[in-house]
């Protein structure tokens, strides 16, 4: 293969290299389509590399919590955790964390995204007062604490070691301020940047767009029918997709019911559709919503779920081969931080998954999740004359990767034919 200009210009046995023009010796690795994160949470990641992990299943119980905040460096003066669970410790709260860290300001981040849990240390230091348990708290945090850029280029790399070349930013709250942000930071992949409604699509480059707008749903506070059905309307107005957040069943009918008054388009999404009822199934079809899931919550928190959700909801979790079997556009994203940021993680759990297993995918079903791209992200792309460098080179053929679906065998990553990782000299991970 011969790369020009950032774009695939030859492919063919018998190339030969020109004066002066770098080579890459493949060894009969399998050459694939740069991996797309579909949803992810990119500057939430950022920051979750300088936090410490307090929930599972690197974290399995109370005493390995303990430790693990015990010994966490602070950065910043703080010591920041993510992905809580109350299976770990219950219900935890200053008085809590007091016991064991009275010193020192810790913020923790429930696994769902949506509670801060700070210390009394914390608490003092920003000046506020109640039992340390804060719910969409996040824009009103950052104000107190102060705004850090988080390390986007660790970040970055992190990512493209696993040979991600594209991401889809997901944050529901993202503004023109988080794309100027990201569009100005040491990312080394694509990025489209979903958020809200009034973002400017002024501020696309070559290496980023402004994405679909983001409708985050809770079902214990669902906004009023006919104001989503606006919204989806005023977003295709501005030519934007719509892609709206469902965990739960009755978020899901909640999210069909209005693309259907409001009239769906091509590209509009339901994200994660972590509960989904066969009764539902027809419906997503009919009206050609994408889903974008994260089969390795099924590995990931599986025990929970076996513990907190009834047998025969099981079958209705993070369906993948039901999607497929019923005509249903799918693409995976890892929800990184809130699930682990590999997405061969993901693809090995689609393949593998206990619960549900009547849901596995084959490997290249699982690969297919995210080689689609950012802006059709379920139709999986080819290696073409013509098309774009974006490449993630394996260092065995794909008939010995496909029974592994591990990150390790990942040797190169390229975008617009230039490598942002190399195995070579990488330092063991």
């Amino acid at each position: 293969m011969r790369i020009r200009a950032g774009r695939i210009a030859d492919i063919g046995a018998g190339l030969v290299p020109q004066p002066d023009e770098p080579v890459c010796n493949a060894d009969g690795g399998a050459l694939l389509p740069g991996l797309n994160d579909h949803h992810l949470h990119l500057l939430s990641f950022a920051a979750s590399l300088n936090s410490v992990v307090c929930g599972p299943p690197a974290v399995p119980d109370e005493a390995t919590l303990i430790a693990a905040l015990r010994t966490c460096r602070p950065v910043d003066g703080w010591i920041r955790g993510t992905g809580y669970h109350d299976s770990i410790a219950g219900e935890i709260d200053r008085t809590w964390l007091d016991r064991y860290l009275p010193d020192v300001p810790v913020r923790i981040q429930h696994r769902s995204g949506r509670l801060w849990i700070l210390n009394t240390a914390a608490l003092d230091r920003i000046k506020l007062e109640g039992d340390g348990r804060l719910f969409d708290f996040d824009a009103e945090l950052r104000v107190l604490i102060g705004t850090r850029v988080p390390p986007i280029g660790a970040a970055s790399e992190r990512l493209a070691s696993y040979g991600v070349t594209g991401i889809s930013e997901m944050t529901h709250t993202n503004t023109n301020d988080a794309a100027r942000l990201l569009r100005d930071s040491a990312i080394k992949q694509r990025l489209r940047v979903a958020g809200r409604l009034g973002m400017d699509r002024g501020l696309d480059t070559d290496r980023l767009r402004v994405g679909a707008t983001k409708v985050h749903l809770h079902e214990t506070s669902l906004p009023p029918f006919d104001e989503l059905c606006r919204t989806i309307a005023d977003s295709h107005a501005n030519d934007r997709t719509v892609a709206i957040h469902c965990v739960t069943e009755t978020e899901l009918v909640f999210a069909v019911e209005a693309f259907r008054a409001a009239s769906p388009r091509e590209g509009d999404r339901i994200e994660h559709a972590s509960v989904t009822p066969p009764a539902l199934l027809d419906s997503l079809h009919e009206l050609g919503l994408v889903v974008v899931t994260q089969p390795h919550f099924v590995t990931e928190r599986g025990a929970a779920y076996v513990n907190e959700l009834p047998v025969a909801m099981h079958r209705d979790l993070y369906r993948c081969a039901s999607f497929l079997a019923h005509g249903i556009p799918l693409a995976g994203g890892t929800d990184a931080p809130f699930g682990a940021a590999d997405p061969w993680r993901a693809m090995r759990a689609a393949v593998t998954r206990e619960l549900g297993a009547e849901e596995r995918l084959t490997p290249e079903q699982a690969l297919a999740l995210f080689t689609g791209s950012l802006e059709s992200p379920a139709n999986p792309r080819r290696i073409a004359i013509g098309g774009d460098a974006d490449l993630c080179l394996l260092d065995r053929p794909w008939s010995a990767a496909r029974s592994v679906l591990s990150n390790d065998c990942v040797r190169a990553t390229f975008v617009a034919g230039t490598s942002i990782f190399d195995r070579v000299d990488q330092p063991p991970r």
